[in-house]
């Protein structure tokens, strides 16, 4: 199945889709990393201190 699907794409599609694979996950990541940064309230901050 695989071969008669990347037969039909073309190479460059194939590689775009890669990285894409790969930069939207982590892009959500990062982003939701920094809105925990700068919205979580003061109690929920000084929980990530104590290590719990």
């Amino acid at each position: 199945m695989w071969e008669s699907m990347l037969g039909r794409l073309p190479q460059n599609l194939v590689i775009v889709c890669t990285v894409l694979t790969f930069l939207v996950p982590y892009s959500v990541y990062k982003i939701n990393q920094k809105l925990h940064k700068y919205g979580d309230p003061p109690w929920k901050k000084d929980d990530k201190k104590d290590g719990k």
